[in-house]
């Protein structure tokens, strides 16, 4: 018996994100891995970034057995800006203007607030927030000139219920709403739409394990708080990620879609 197809080759089409170009930060595994195997699903022309060969190594394996495409990577710590941005000019070189990035990359790694220093507080600031900057900075002149495109960046509802423990990173996740509005207002008139995507606590292997090592019944207790009695899974967010890429959303831009099954 054939092993079931992949949700990401039965769902919805969008014709155009078909042999489009597409970069996906923090691409090797969780939301990032499922959000590059969803759009090469679509026929995309996928690129990831991430910090980890290994991971990038299994999303791609994944993507290739269950679309039949291949997705091109680069190794590379976001943090230094630099080497993003040497990496996506060599991805661009290879795959042509990017029609849609998606800035997935972030960790958010436990601090409580007493434990915070001065250089842990840029590091989380480096990790989750300024390399979204830089990414949608570098990608936005050949975007632009190949007719426009679309920039989704990941938010977290974390900060919006003020989550204990991770202050930095709540912080800097309420920063990516307002730099949304503003790049949205910057680019939008070079045809870039530019949104966010705020998930909320998404049934990842990573977080998975994280529950299961700290506090086995966490994701019961959240699952109370959401409308929806269902896990979030990473392929709900790859969904919105794919409608606000496509032209389909062609008249949204500077806006936050919040994927909580109704906890905020």
């Amino acid at each position: 018996m054939s092993p079931a197809p992949h949700p990401a080759t039965t769902g919805a089409r969008y014709p155009d994100l078909s042999g489009a170009a597409v970069l996906v930060t923090g691409a090797g595994s969780g939301i990032g891995a499922e959000i590059a195997l969803y759009f090469a699903a679509q026929g995309a022309r996928v690129a990831g970034l991430d910090i980890n060969a290994q991971a990038l190594e299994r999303m791609r394996a994944a993507a290739r057995a269950a679309t039949g495409h291949e997705v091109a990577t680069r190794v590379v710590d976001l943090r230094d800006i630099a080497a993003l941005r040497a990496a996506i000019a060599d991805l661009e070189g290879r795959l042509g203007p990017f029609r849609a990035l998606i800035n997935n990359a972030g960790d958010d790694a436990r601090q409580p607030l007493d434990q915070v220093t001065p250089e842990s507080w840029d590091d989380r600031f480096a990790t989750n927030a300024r390399h979204q900057f830089f990414a949608a900075q570098a990608v936005a002149p050949r975007m632009a000139a190949a007719g426009g495109g679309a920039i989704v960046n990941l938010g977290s509802i974390s900060w919006m219920f003020g989550a204990a423990g991770l202050i930095a990173y709540t912080t800097a996740k309420a920063a990516i709403m307002g730099m949304t509005k503003s790049m949205a207002r910057e680019l939008g008139p070079a045809g870039i739409r530019v949104n966010s995507i705020a998930p909320g606590m998404i049934w990842t292997d990573k977080q998975r394990a994280g529950a299961m090592a700290e506090d086995p019944a966490k994701f019961e207790r959240y699952l109370e708080r959401q409308c929806v009695k269902e896990h979030l899974e990473a392929s709900d967010v790859a969904r919105l990620a794919l409608w606000l890429a496509s032209a389909e959303s062609r008249r949204c831009a500077g806006q936050t879609y919040i994927v909580d099954g109704g906890v905020v």
